[in-house]
């Protein structure tokens, strides 16, 4: 009985106790001055951190180089062409579809870039097929894709696939006459009346990221296959038509930067946040001080 009593005793004196401890700390948090609270005090606070992935926009600039052909009708010999010039500037905005999956986002951008074909030696027909003369041209274009873009983040990487269309024009064009070629000096940098200037087509690929906020650094492969003919179908023949439709495979690398705020709050939200919550429980405070 008596030991009954010690530990009734014991228990209401402990729990008395952590109530005056938690009052105090609670007193103590309210009276607190707000304002006082520097960044560097914010700063030492150890939270366990979420990655929360916010609505943000980037803009990048892009380089990269690419393996080129051209898809003939009829099929023709042909080796694939190192063209080490491709680069533009992008603009990516990442936004939550249906307001909570942040897995997707657009991305517009301005490139410049050079595509081409070569022919290869037959040696069935022992011939080297040839266009005005040429057996090789390497043709400059603009173009501006617009992308939809899947992502998938994780703190420091993040993971890319991206499939679009394209639009852009065939700025200039040189041949080569190779071996067996001969192409007269008004073809060798112009266009002929039949060959098709404007160009567009699908876009896509996949990558991975580094991310160093507010930097990202990309690392792509790309596949652009043009659906506008290098030359209109009857230029040949009006009884047979050609087709010409260049393709290429891009692998780029890329820095973008962030223009807002990739995950987290900045420290005018985390000040603001706390003030509400300080100002929410002396209002509570005063309002269980008057109520008594």
């Amino acid at each position: 009985m008596i030991m009954r009593r010690i530990a009734i005793i014991f228990i209401t004196i402990l729990y008395s106790t952590i109530a005056f401890s938690q009052s105090k700390v609670s007193d103590e948090f309210i009276v607190m001055d707000v304002d006082a609270i520097t960044d560097e005090q914010l700063d030492t606070i150890d939270v366990k951190k979420k990655l929360v992935i916010n609505d943000y926009t980037m803009i990048g600039v892009q380089y990269g180089v690419g393996l080129s052909q051209v898809m003939w009708n009829p099929s023709q010999k042909q080796d694939m062409v190192f063209v080490p010039l491709n680069f533009g500037v992008t603009v990516t905005t990442y936004g939550k579809m249906f307001g909570y999956m942040p897995f997707f986002g657009f991305q517009a951008g301005l490139f410049y870039a050079r595509e081409g074909y070569q022919f290869e030696y037959n040696e069935e027909r022992d011939y080297t097929y040839k266009i005005e003369g040429a057996e090789k041209a390497l043709i400059d274009v603009v173009e501006a894709p617009i992308l939809f873009q899947f992502h998938y983040d994780m703190w420091n990487f993040k993971i890319l696939a991206q499939l679009g269309c394209y639009a852009g024009y065939r700025l200039s064009i040189e041949r080569f006459p190779g071996k067996s070629g001969s192409v007269s000096e008004e073809l060798k940098h112009s266009f002929t009346d039949t060959d098709r200037r404007w160009d567009y087509g699908i876009k896509g690929g996949a990558g991975f990221a580094l991310v160093f906020d507010p930097v990202e650094i990309h690392f792509q492969a790309m596949y652009k296959h043009s659906l506008s003919s290098l030359y209109e179908p009857d230029h040949y023949s009006q009884y047979y038509y050609r087709f010409a439709y260049p393709s290429n495979i891009i692998i780029s690398v890329g820095a973008h930067f962030h223009l807002t705020k990739r995950s987290g709050m900045t420290k005018a939200e985390i000040k603001r946040k706390a003030k509400d919550m300080v100002f929410n429980k002396q209002r509570n405070g005063n309002y269980q001080s008057n109520g008594r």
